[in-house]
């Protein structure tokens, strides 16, 4: 299978990127603390918060690194919740860290909002798939919100995707089998995060 990297900017475009050869990531060792800290290193060299997505390509590569190395990061999750179709495993967790690790399982049929987040992230599809719509706002920012849909894929076993803080995205679980995604986010701010409601063009604190 060709495996695959892709980036949707603040516009909601889905775009290819290049994709290091998985015979260059190889290590003996790779684990959870040392992909932490490398990441952290990157985001470390932009200037502010507003230009750590600018190191996407670098967080990628390290991304893709890590689950080619690391059975275990692929095996931590949990079946979804009855309920909700969805379950969260945090992968690491320290007050004012800033970075969201995590591993989320959601059912078939499971559908999330409409949505930014407000800080860079990074996805791998681990198992499973995931259609992604892609929306984007069609008028000034001082103008009242309106948004309409501008793409959409689907995302398959091993492939990454990433997003910039302002992308707009809504994702449903499809298929027969549970999905597992490893989650990467930047430091998230909950004035810059939203739910979008296009019936009523509407957006609030998500």
């Amino acid at each position: 299978m060709t495996c695959r990297d892709w980036f949707v900017n603040a516009a909601g475009i889905c775009q290819p990127r290049p994709k290091v050869r998985t015979w260059d990531l190889l290590r003996e060792n790779y684990y959870l603390h040392q992909f932490l800290t490398e990441v952290l290193a990157i985001v470390a060299q932009a200037a502010n918060e507003q230009e750590e997505w600018d190191y996407l390509p670098q967080i990628r590569q390290k991304v893709r690194q890590l689950l080619t190395n690391s059975y275990w990061v692929k095996t931590q999750h949990h079946p979804p919740d009855p309920k909700t179709g969805v379950h969260v495993t945090t992968l690491y967790d320290e007050i004012g860290y800033p970075l969201t690790v995590q591993n989320v399982a959601t059912r078939p049929g499971t559908g999330t909002a409409i949505h930014n987040h407000g800080a860079w992230g990074v996805l791998f599809q681990i198992q499973g798939t995931d259609h992604h719509t892609f929306w984007h706002r069609v008028n000034a920012k001082d103008e009242p919100l309106q948004i309409e849909p501008i793409g959409e894929y689907v995302l398959t076993p091993e492939e990454i995707i990433s997003f910039h803080p302002d992308a707009i995205h809504q994702v449903t679980t499809i298929g027969t089998e549970t999905a597992v995604t490893f989650q990467l986010y930047g430091d998230s701010h909950a004035k810059g995060r939203f739910q979008f409601e296009p019936m009523t063009q509407t957006a609030k604190n998500f």
